[in-house]
């Protein structure tokens, strides 16, 4: 599992305010590992449903130590069943507000919870590839007639025309290659979510995979990494808690 430390935050935290991990089914055990900050973490139950927590320290920052602890958390809870993860550093302001919304948002939570079973999220990037020019130049006639120019009359424009040219060709190279990735993994997954991407990483997507799936997943992005390494650098993380299949309406009030 890769952890990937958000921006420094820090949030005041009160007393009997709470740090939530996730929420789950009731009837689950307890996770064993100590929470953020070292706090011990226990279950609230509610309508059916728990919500993980701890005691919330004075301050949440993103340290390493405490990202990994929130992460083993939600490992412990994963292991059991379908949960809803919360990401780092969501709060709410005491147990009695967070039993009013596992009742009041039971439906909702139950719903999510169940398009989450048997599931893992798998994230998948795509770098575009630098110094890819030969093929492309061979196959790309304006990109030939302005190296020819280049060689033949050598000249700082020259040179920049044809570098521009270059580097467009390469990322639309890449995002070619960036589609053909997703319309072979889609079928693989039970739904995508599409996260941001750039001139440079011009693929970013986590998709939600059946946890019996997770292997075949990795053999095609591994097949796919192959076919495309030339244009595209492939990357995948995961098994991860589903968070880009957690609606925003599941994280508790007072974030």
């Amino acid at each position: 599992m890769t952890v990937t430390a958000p921006a420094a935050l820090s949030t005041a935290g009160t007393l009997g305010t709470l740090y939530v991990y996730g929420i789950a089914p009731a009837g689950i055990r307890p996770p064993r590992a100590p929470g953020v900050d070292g706090a011990a973490v226990r279950l609230l139950t509610e309508a059916g449903l728990c919500a993980a927590v701890s005691d919330a320290p004075a301050s949440v920052r993103a340290r390493r130590r405490d990202l990994m602890a929130h992460q083993a958390v939600l490992g412990e809870l994963a292991a059991q069943g379908p949960v809803l993860p919360m990401r780092f550093a969501v709060l709410t302001p005491d147990a009695a507000a967070l039993c009013a919304q596992l009742r009041s948002d039971r439906a909702h939570l139950t719903e999510q919870l169940d398009g989450v079973r048997g599931c893992v999220e798998m994230n998948v990037k795509g770098a575009v590839v630098p110094g890819y020019f030969a093929d492309l130049v061979r196959r790309d006639d304006t990109l030939r007639a302005l190296a020819r120019r280049a060689r033949h009359r050598p000249g700082y424009e020259a040179n920049v025309r044809l570098g521009e040219a270059l580097a467009k060709g390469v990322a639309r190279e890449a995002r070619d290659a960036a589609r053909e990735v997703l319309a072979r993994l889609t079928p693989l997954a039970v739904r995508t979510a599409r996260g941001p991407v750039d001139d440079e990483q011009v693929l970013s997507t986590s998709f939600l995979v059946r946890s019996a799936d997770e292997q075949r997943f990795r053999q095609a992005v591994t097949a796919q990494a192959r076919d495309v390494g030339d244009r595209l650098t492939l990357s995948v993380t995961g098994p991860l808690p589903c968070y880009s299949f957690v609606d925003a309406q599941s994280a508790p009030a007072g974030r």
